[in-house]
């Protein structure tokens, strides 16, 4: 689907418009003096050769990382990047995946459960001129969303150019990671109550799945505060300056959660080593509780061995004569095993 929003300098408003006008009114909003924002969702390739190739052609590098989801759909989405070119400046960033978000929000299966496998990223492909920006995406994203209420609540910004409206999208974008940090918070705790309370393979395996899924985060944010940061310190010229200081928030945001991401990524290894040393005492214990079992049991066993060994003659007591002898024997019996237990009392080994 193509969604065109055309700002008009001159009447001070902006309007909606659908894709015909790429072909009908192409001219025009090519070489217009106003402002033309094109969104492209989960488009097909007719209208992805319309978008790229008729009404603005791109370069087909561009063009080949764009619709790469669509190429290979097992494959994680492009890298975020930042490329220019000679007419415009390409743009890849990699929001959180939609039905990612809807298992953040408590819809379906929890983010650390084994049947959780949505991938964590989708990927917001961007090309922006003076006057055009072009947005691609497969996915239906807030961001965008957002951008389009805003332009209904506040259409006089329209003229503060492209640069400005893709700000306000790498913008949401960014605020979406807050909800998912806090997640990993959360679930970090109640993990590292489990770990020395319960552990078990399953508390083991959710510990690697979240540990997975921050690493995924931390990438992704590690190179989109590389992007920005090209943003905002002004190595491209189709970012006015004007703008450089809201990318510049956008980048100290991206260096925040950057640096919650490692704590938590740091955190979650600790875990994963307190997880190990905790099953590996409570094997400790049960191991000593076995061996103190057998040695109590041991001088038990030697003696029934002993009377058990079918000799008549020399014995004592005699089993033939005395009706003292298997009383005495199981006495002898339980007298080494309560030795044995109270000196294992004495010695603090129980």
């Amino acid at each position: 689907m193509i969604t065109i929003y055309y700002w008009d300098p001159a009447q001070k408003s902006g309007q909606w418009l659908d894709e015909r006008a790429l072909t009908q009114r192409a001219d025009e909003l090519r070489c217009c003096k106003g402002m033309v924002w094109i969104d492209l969702e989960d488009p097909d390739p007719e209208e992805e050769r319309l978008v790229f190739q008729q009404f603005y052609p791109i370069h087909p590098l561009s063009l080949e990382d764009i619709n790469k989801p669509w190429r290979e759909p097992d494959s994680p989405p492009h890298f975020p990047k930042a490329e220019e070119f000679s007419d415009y400046l390409f743009v890849v960033a990699n929001p959180l995946a939609p039905k990612f978000l809807e298992r953040l929000q408590g819809k379906g299966a929890p983010l650390v459960h084994p049947d959780c496998t949505e991938r964590l990223s989708t990927q917001l492909s961007t090309v922006l001129t003076e006057r055009l920006l072009i947005t691609h995406h497969y996915d239906l994203l807030r961001p965008i969303e957002l951008l389009r209420t805003f332009l209904l609540k506040h259409t006089a910004h329209s003229d503060r150019g492209p640069d400005y409206l893709f700000h306000l999208v790498l913008d949401n974008m960014v605020d979406q990671y807050v909800p998912f940090l806090d997640y990993i918070d959360e679930a970090l705790d109640k993990l590292e109550d489990e770990v020395f309370t319960r552990p078990s393979q399953e508390l083991l395996t959710q510990l690697l799945e979240l540990k997975r899924q921050i690493i995924g985060l931390r990438k992704t944010l590690v190179y989109e505060r590389e992007v920005l940061a090209r943003l905002a310190r002004g190595e491209f010229a189709l970012i006015e300056e004007r703008e450089r200081v809201y990318y510049r928030n956008v980048y100290d945001h991206l260096v925040r959660f950057t640096e919650l991401a490692e704590g938590s990524r740091d955190m979650a290894a600790d875990l994963m080593q307190s997880h190990l040393a905790s099953v590996s005492n409570r094997l400790n214990e049960i191991m000593k509780v076995l061996a103190m079992i057998s040695t109590v049991v041991l001088p038990m066993t030697l003696v029934s061995g002993i009377y058990g060994m079918n000799f008549e003659r020399n014995v004592w007591p005699d089993f033939h004569e005395s009706e003292w002898g298997f009383p005495a024997s199981l006495a002898i019996m339980a007298l080494t095993g309560v030795t044995a237990y109270y000196w294992f009392k004495w010695r603090k080994w129980l």
